[in-house]
């Protein structure tokens, strides 16, 4: 079967793309993907360009794809290779550009090896035999699901590396309080304390979905996304046209809470939604807010995500502050493959320490937790 690189996700049917994805998660339907192309978030100047691999049948119906991009630096992935970088920069070995099998800017677990698993990873021993050839240093997979973990484990060439996320789990909680009687007394009474600040400080919330707001609205959520960068000197990832694409192309999926003191928005948290989970994307304020934070970011998505039903709530990368508020360690995983010979048994030798010492802390992480014993 042929196989074609897509420089535009609008080149495929909208409905081609989301029948090869193993479950419908938001941020590899092809809405998602395509707003970020269509926006100019990706793409141009931007540093990823987009290379998507599709292997077609006869018919010219997708089989098997993965979401590629070219690499020219490492920003907005959230595995961090800088310093691989830095080693073949004073090595005299050229790290860029690389190819990466991700979702831009979000550091979410989900499939990577779209439709038939053995053609897909068909493209991907394709892909590896040719990096060399194409002046490309390498090949990564960020984020991967445990099917293609499994796949990948022992593959010839693919070097493995766990990180740690912080998740917080339903285990059947009938409400916030029933989530929080699991606590020790002393954590119950912090967590209490801070959500009593927000309130004292005239703040309330008000949930909505992607088709609630208008574009004055979705202005004050960008300006509140944006303003987290700004703050840092840096230029946000996303374009304001990005959130009014995908609030037009999967509504149902976005969900937004906006904090309001006086009837008046003064910060907001954006997540996306599916059936299992809810997950915390962006956040912003333009004033500051004693707890505020804490309560939009965590408190607010564990009740949401109560009410809903759903199974996890994924509110983000890093972060151990979530730990004291009942956010539990979850390893992630990422698959490399280095041409270089000396490059990739180098970071072969790092992985095996690094890897050990991310178990070390994910044990050290759990003895932080709030729960009590018998909970």
């Amino acid at each position: 079967m042929p196989i074609q690189t897509v420089p535009h996700l609008a080149e495929i049917a909208p409905h081609q793309w989301d029948a090869l994805l193993p479950v419908p998660q938001p941020f590899l339907r092809h809405a998602f993907l395509s707003s970020l192309e269509d926006s100019g978030s990706v793409g141009g100047s931007t540093g990823w360009q987009p290379q998507h691999q599709v292997l077609v049948d006869a018919s010219g119906t997708p089989q098997a794809a993965l979401p590629l991009y070219r690499k020219s630096h490492s920003y907005g992935e959230y595995v961090f290779d800088w310093a691989w970088a830095d080693v073949c920069h004073r090595a005299g070995i050229l790290y860029y550009p690389k190819l990466l099998c991700a979702v831009p800017f979000s550091p979410v677990t989900g499939a990577r090896l779209l439709g038939n698993r053995e053609s897909a990873m068909e493209l991907l021993d394709l892909l590896t035999a040719d990096l060399a050839e194409r002046g490309q240093s390498g090949l990564h997979l960020n984020f991967t699901e445990p099917d293609a973990d499994a796949l990948l484990r022992g593959r010839d060439g693919w070097l493995e590396r766990i990180g740690c996320q912080f998740h917080w789990h339903n285990r059947g909680y009938r409400d916030f309080q029933d989530f929080l009687d699991g606590f020790t007394s002393r954590k119950r009474k912090q967590v209490r304390k801070e959500r009593e600040q927000v309130v004292a400080q005239g703040i309330e919330f008000d949930w909505r979905e992607g088709h609630q707001l208008d574009e004055a609205e979705w202005d004050f959520v960008y300006a509140c996304y944006a303003n987290t960068y700004h703050v840092r000197e840096r230029a946000p990832y996303l374009t304001r046209s990005f959130f009014s694409l995908l609030a037009e192309r999967m509504p149902e999926a976005i969900r937004v809470v906006l904090a309001k003191q006086g009837g008046r928005p003064v910060a907001m948290a954006f997540s996306l939604i599916d059936a299992q989970g809810l997950y915390g994307r962006y956040w912003g304020c333009l004033a500051e807010f004693d707890r505020l934070h804490f309560e939009t970011c965590f408190y607010q998505g564990i009740d949401q995500a109560i009410a809903a039903g759903l199974s996890r709530f994924d509110a983000g990368a890093q972060g151990e502050h979530k730990l004291i508020r009942g956010f539990e360690p979850v390893i992630t995983r990422s698959w490399h493959y280095l041409v270089h010979p000396g490059l990739r048994a180098a970071v072969g030798d790092f992985l095996q320490q690094e890897h050990q010492g991310v178990l070390r802390y994910i044990e050290a992480a759990r003895d932080a937790l709030p729960y009590r014993q018998d909970s």
